[in-house]
């Protein structure tokens, strides 16, 4: 319905003191002989005045005048017939007590005439209203993208209508995919449903078709994938309503609709966590997060915040990405105790400060320098910041008496290539050999490529394809294990409720996505023709990159847990002394900024290193 303007209202009310006075004047000629009805219109003249006003003020109370009918439903309808018949019945009345009496019959052929009158002046302004949109909608028609619409349902339905009754809509609806084949030929709002989801390349080539919206919001994920891998076969950009909740709420369905991801691709299960395990461990507890502000430090801060813990604590040495965060979770649970504090996991004394003054009773280590090509540059900043940082924060974990300490870690600690997955497996050897002295149970989550995490992958593709390409990757063959922002944190959140020491903790992310696939798939996803209109260009592997990730070295083994996606690799390390031995080491070089023999020296410490292999496929690809 559509808000009264300033002028409207007034108009309304005196069109309808018209109308009530011709259904009275219409009743009368229809119920009495030309002589009779002078008779009566004479007597009505008196009283109209009265008549009216009952009328009026039953439109009031029953909110007629609170809009125009420019989208009126059955509910509107109702109320005018409610409205005229109360008004007059009280008429009937009121002429009773004022000694003018009507026949029965001429009151209730004012009231039909009433309700016909209001009805129809009203839906006068939904006609006039279609009838100006058509004009518009016929005169636009070439400038809106032709749109196939997937889901014959509800949302559907609403889409379709903010689709034709927006001025500011780009699109223009020209036919509906549906797998029920009942509903086959029949029509949503004009628009047809012509096929299924195998009808989709042929429909889109056959209506040129320009955009393809999935408006299935409770559309199971394999489902979804299966959708759009055909999708793909056309060279439309495809689209998407997210959820359930837009329908539910009423909201703007063309406000929602956004762009296909890369993870609607992946066509996983909802991950399926034990909430009282999580509960259970997080609830009513103090939780430090170093590297809180990062992509996984800061999702896992949202989840854990939905635990209400006593006490969240973000520890991280970027502030702007710790106050936007901050903020967030300010407004979003206001009854949480959170503190932001700003530091290095390099300084030992301030994180000591930390541990004393909070004293926590969990803490997920999330700090770390992750970029394989930085660290390769600058190696010594990965050992000071990954190595000795996770050293500095497990040390006071282990002093001030910390129940778990969680660590993530990565799959380029497996058999590592480069020096940040180098100095990753040295973390997880500090605290697998912390685990061995400590009443702290020390474990660490290893798990691949985050999607959409700060530097990964698929920001700097889509950054590529709208600067219109070329889109980059260093190898064809190249491929890396995927999973979602949410799905990482949940399943690290999972890990810390099995923690009992020393586990690392691998989580299963399905098969190894090729990134040359991911890098199509998007380009496809964004309208483009792969190599057409956005190229993909070869760079060849830099020094330090492989061309697969491992999950587990040949030692580890795997046993199950609760969770089907959560496995745990046996302990390889346990030798506490001479982690600190080497370290000490580690420092000196450090000092004499000696970068060669720091490389030799971690090629020691973790035997699985391997920076030939890196070199040597850096150079051949």
């Amino acid at each position: 319905m559509k808000a009264l303007g300033k002028w409207e209202r007034p108009i309304l009310i005196l069109s309808d003191v018209l109308l009530i006075n011709l259904a009275y004047m219409l009743a009368f000629y229809f119920r009495y002989n030309y002589r009779d009805f002078a008779f009566y219109f004479n007597s009505y003249k008196s009283i109209a005045l009265i008549v009216t006003a009952i009328y009026i003020v039953c439109f009031y109370l029953f909110k007629l005048y609170g809009s125009l009918w420019s989208y009126a439903s059955i509910d509107e309808f109702m109320l005018v017939i409610g409205s005229c018949l109360t008004a007059n019945m009280v008429t009937i009345i009121s002429t009773r007590l004022l000694g003018q009496r009507f026949a029965y019959g001429a009151s209730v052929i004012a009231c039909a005439f009433s309700i016909i009158f209001i009805v129809g002046f009203r839906m006068s302004y939904r006609v006039f209203g279609r009838f100006e949109r058509i004009i518009d909608w016929n005169a636009s028609k070439s400038e809106k993208k032709r749109v196939m619409i997937i889901g014959a349902g509800e949302a559907a339905a609403m889409v379709i209508k903010e689709m034709k009754s927006s001025h500011e809509s780009k699109y223009m609806p020209v036919v509906v995919i549906d797998d029920d084949n009942r509903k086959k030929g029949n029509s949503i709002m004009g628009i047809k449903v012509l096929g299924n989801r195998r009808d989709i390349p042929i429909l889109a080539s056959e209506k040129a078709i320009e955009n393809i919206l999935i408006a299935i919001p409770t559309i199971e994920d394999e489902d979804k994938k299966q959708i759009l891998e055909i999708c793909k076969k056309t060279n439309c950009k495809i689209e998407i309503i997210p959820g359930m909740y837009e329908i539910i709420n009423g909201k703007s369905s063309l406000n929602q609709i956004r762009k296909v991801n890369i993870e609607d691709l992946l066509g996983r299960k909802a991950v399926e966590l034990d909430m009282k395990g999580i509960e259970s461990y997080i609830h009513n507890k103090t939780i430090l997060v170093t590297g809180g502000g990062g992509s996984i430090g800061s999702e896992l801060c949202r989840q854990i915040s939905k635990f209400e813990p006593k006490q969240l604590v973000i520890f991280d040495i970027y502030e702007n990405n710790a106050y936007d965060l901050k903020m967030e979770l300010n407004y979003r649970y206001p009854k949480l105790d959170l503190k932001v504090l700003i530091g290095s996991v390099r300084d030992k004394q301030r994180l000591e400060n930390v541990f004393e003054k909070y004293s926590p009773n969990i803490v997920f280590h999330a700090a770390a320098h992750k970029h394989v090509p930085l660290m390769e540059d600058s190696p010594m900043e990965a050992i000071k910041n990954n190595v000795f940082g996770t050293f500095n924060v497990a040390s006071c974990a282990h002093k001030f008496n910390v129940e778990k300490f969680v660590m993530i870690s990565t799959d380029k600690a497996v058999n590592p290539t480069n020096v940040m997955g180098a100095t990753k497996r040295m973390c997880e050897m500090i605290i697998q050999s912390m685990d061995k002295v400590s009443k702290t149970h020390f474990v660490a989550v290893r798990f691949g490529n985050v999607l959409g995490s700060n530097g990964s992958v698929i920001p700097l593709f889509n950054k590529q394809i709208a600067h219109g390409g070329p889109v980059t990757l260093t190898n064809r063959n190249i491929t890396r294990f995927f999973m979602t922002i949410p799905e990482a944190a949940q399943l690290v959140l999972q890990s810390g409720a099995y923690a009992q020491g020393g586990e690392i903790f691998v989580l299963d992310m399905g098969q190894p996505v090729k990134i040359y696939d991911l890098a199509w798939d998007l380009i496809k996803l964004s309208g483009f023709e792969p190599n057409k209109d956005i190229k993909i260009e070869i760079t060849g592997l830099r020094p330090g990159e492989k061309l697969y990730e491992e999950l587990l070295m040949s030692e580890e083994g795997l046993t199950n847990t609760k969770n089907e996606k959560i496995f745990i690799g046996r302990p390889t390390f346990s030798d506490l002394g001479e982690m600190k031995e080497r370290m000490k080491e580690l420092k000196g070089i450090i000092e004499e900024d000696d970068v060669q023999l720091l490389i030799e020296k971690i090629g020691e410490i973790v035997p699985t290193y391997n920076r030939s292999m890196a070199e040597c496929a850096a150079t051949t690809a």
